[in-house]
């Protein structure tokens, strides 16, 4: 297997260098006050450093260097876009390989990179990085044969430019695995096999390389626009988990506080040790309720938590204490201990009342102003309640947040002043309608019918829960209005109606193949998963059903409702709830205990499963008693071997028998009776995208399973299989998925 390796020295080969010749042992020193803490726009703290005796080793060195005409940082020489001293990680510029096919010579040529660094205190980042290749017909290795042995590849093929899909990143013309920890090396290599020569007009190149997952979007154009087809490709953010390391690969907090005797990093004042999430080593925190260096001797230093409005009450007043703070009410309040407020005081109410009435006898125009005051204390108060304060903190904490906070009277202008002909939608909770705001942008405005307590928990619960989630499959919460005694919460709007209008309601008359309904489940299970494993902290949704699977212009699935959802417990107490849901996808086990898991949303896709194999709703109330449920008539026909017995003809007589029965076996381990039995999203996620590939090309699955279990499982190297893949060069193209538009969607309230 040809392939090209340069050394890019991502982790200072030079340090690894030093670090051999006068060991590993980091030296604690003081930095000069005279070195520099910024370079290009960046800035550089301590351990990392630029010049002589400004970091904590070799391996921190930053230099500062012209390129391109302006100063920026390089870490070796690749070029540092960031250092996070809090979460130990680092972004730097990490170069495209690159395999094209050269019209002029007839023959493939391939720039491939090799990352280095194996003894420096960088490890590649497993968390954030996935290694992606791009192509129309490539088959790309990464290894890591210096570190961990690990070595996998990622095969991204398409027939022609049709096949590829904005924003699509599994298999057609894009692909994406995860990488080990540990990683502190890895090379790139392309397949022989695969080549560009029969579809370079509109494919010349195909591209791999380990990159910041966040970073990527895939785009058509990265294959079809001439301007990608192209060796000269640039760079790419990679993330770094960086951690005080030594050559032996066994250092942690409690050895290097019992070893490291004059290296040891955490010396500060109110500075703790945490081990290295990723391979050995540890890094250096400042204590709860201080903030700064951890690594300087006086670098951490207590934080005013006064200046974040921490106290719940409009009347309160903070009190900064070292490592905390506390709150007291203010003169004419009293502290209310049933809902932690401060309330006025009755006498003053009294008092105010009084002097309110004066006013408005001595002067009109006085009890005009009041008046107006009245009103801008009303909905500052529904602000307050509806948690707008915290949500302001919050939105000038996290700068990049997309989120808007709409007033009453924008949301009545969108809506036409509420107008019927808007309306989009009715659920138990209230109404939604359609709205434009800011010139040209429809969304869908929810507004609820009733407000008591509990409500007021969902909808803060929803507000927050959909202002931290960016993901594709998952409905976008563009803002709210908080000014009104029934709060408000704007939507993206989404245009197609649901998967349940989709299978059993107006949309049934489609003739929707069975491909689609099953990418829209694979889709839908990339949503929950992201929610279960990528949400910090993980949210569990509380209320999966195909009714709160939404659809947009490219009938691409959004799941969307999260007024059941709650926040993954910390402890067992915090799992016990109040039972809600909906008949026919509540989980049995969710039922006897009350704790919601995240094994409770998949007892209730594992339903949605079934409605997409069966076309059956979950429940019937006018059928005979043993055929209500449909997941129980489900169970009983693949406990008696009949599962035809609930399969429409028109599946039966399309689609594959492997295919039905893989997808009836991940049903049914959904809905296990015992929920620590059921497989994670991730699981059903990744056993839909196999399913999915099974029903594009089942001709290839046979030989995709021998290639699987030679090289990922057997040890088998990956060339002794570059020809039997060599073949496999496209998928057919997937029918079904010309869908007419939707005008209206009535789906956004429960």
């Amino acid at each position: 297997m040809a392939s090209l390796h340069f050394a890019l020295g991502l982790v200072l080969l030079l340090a690894a260098q030093q670090q051999r010749q006068h060991g590993c042992a980091y030296a604690i020193l003081v930095p000069d006050p005279q070195c520099k803490n910024q370079c290009g726009g960046v800035d550089i703290h301590y351990p990392f450093g630029i010049g002589d005796n400004c970091s904590l080793s070799a391996g921190f060195n930053i230099s500062c260097q012209v390129k391109d005409g302006v100063y920026k940082p390089i870490l070796g020489n690749v070029e540092l876009l960031n250092i996070s001293l809090v979460h130990g990680t680092a972004r730097v510029l990490n170069h495209i390989s690159t395999y094209c096919y050269n019209s002029s010579s007839g023959l493939m040529e391939s720039s491939a990179w090799m990352l280095n660094g194996i003894n420096s205190p960088y490890r590649f980042s497993d968390v954030h990085n996935k290694f992606t290749v791009i192509g129309c017909n490539t088959l790309a290795y990464i290894a890591d044969s210096n570190g961990t042995g690990y070595e996998s590849g990622c095969v991204s093929t398409c027939k022609d430019a049709s096949d590829l899909v904005n924003g699509s990143c599994t298999g057609m013309g894009c692909c994406q695995t995860a990488i080990p920890k540990d990683m502190g090396f890895y090379s790139v290599s392309f397949a022989k096999g695969f080549n560009t020569s029969k579809i370079w007009k509109f494919s010349r190149c195909s591209y791999a390389v380990l990159m910041e997952a966040e970073a990527f979007n895939f785009s058509t154009a990265y294959i079809t626009t001439a301007e990608f087809n192209d060796t000269n490709v640039g760079q790419v953010p990679v993330v770094l988990d960086w951690a005080i390391r030594n050559k032996t690969r066994t250092l942690s907090c409690e050895v290097a506080r019992r070893n490291e005797t004059g290296t040891y990093a955490c010396i500060g004042s109110n500075s703790e040790c945490v081990d290295s999430p990723n391979g050995s080593g540890y890094l250096c925190n400042c204590s709860n309720g201080y903030q700064g260096n951890p690594y300087l001797v006086d670098g951490c230093y207590d934080v005013d938590e006064c200046n974040s409005s921490p106290c719940p009450s409009l009347g309160s007043i903070c009190y900064n204490t070292v490592g905390g703070y506390r709150c007291s009410c203010r003169a004419g309040r009293k502290f209310n201990r049933q809902n932690n407020t401060c309330d006025l005081d009755t006498g003053l109410i009294i008092g105010v009342t009084v002097a309110f009435f004066g006013l408005v006898i001595f002067s009109l125009f006085g009890y005009m102003i009041l008046q107006k005051r009245k009103l801008n204390q009303v909905k500052r108060e529904h602000f307050e309640q509806h948690g707008g304060t915290l949500l302001f903190e919050r939105m000038r904490s996290e700068r990049g947040l997309a989120f808007t906070v709409f007033t009453e009277a924008e949301l009545l202008q969108a809506t036409n002043n509420y107008e019927k002909s808007t309306i989009i939608g009715k659920g138990g909770h209230g109404t939604v309608y359609k709205g434009i705001v800011k010139g040209n942008m429809p969304v869908a405005i929810k507004r609820c019918a009733v407000i008591n307590e509990r409500q007021k928990k969902e909808f803060g619960q929803e507000m927050l829960i959909l202002s931290q989630i960016n993901h594709k499959n998952i409905v976008k919460l563009v803002g709210c209005c908080l000014e009104v005694e029934v709060p408000m919460l704007v939507y993206e709007f989404i245009p197609n109606g649901t998967l349940y209008e989709l299978i059993h309601g107006k949309n049934q008359g489609l003739q929707i193949s069975f491909s689609t309904l099953l990418r829209i489940a694979h889709e839908a299970a990339e949503g929950l998963n992201f929610l279960h494993s990528y949400a910090s902290p993980p949210i569990i949704h509380g209320d999966v059903k195909t009714a709160n699977v939404l659809l947009d212009e490219n009938y691409m699935a959004k799941v969307s409702d999260f007024g059941a959802s709650i926040l993954a417990p910390s402890d067992e107490e915090q799992y016990v709830t109040m039972v809600q849901g909906t008949c026919g996808y509540l989980d049995p086990e969710y039922m006897q205990t009350c704790q919601l898991t995240e094994k409770s949303d998949v007892y209730s896709f594992g339903v949605i499963l079934l409605e997409v194999l069966t076309g059956q709703v979950p429940l019937k109330l006018d059928g005979p008693e043993m055929q209500r449920s449909l997941s129980s008539t489900f169970l009983s026909a693949m406990k008696e071997n009949n599962l035809d017995a609930v399969l429409p003809s028109h599946i039966k007589g399309q689609e594959s028998a492997e295919l039905i029965r893989g997808l009836a076996e991940l049903a049914k381990q959904c809905l296990d009776m015992c929920g620590s039995n059921r497989p994670s999203m991730k699981e059903i996620a990744d056993e839909l995208g196999r399913l999915r590939k099974l029903s594009l090309h089942p001709w290839a699955q046979i030989d995709a399973e021998i290639i699987e279990n030679q090289s990922l499982l057997g040890g088998t190297s990956a060339a002794s299989f570059e020809t039997d893949i060599a073949t496999t060069t496209g998928y057919p193209t997937q029918e079904g998925e010309n869908l007419p538009m939707n005008p209206r969607s009535s789906y956004y309230a429960r």
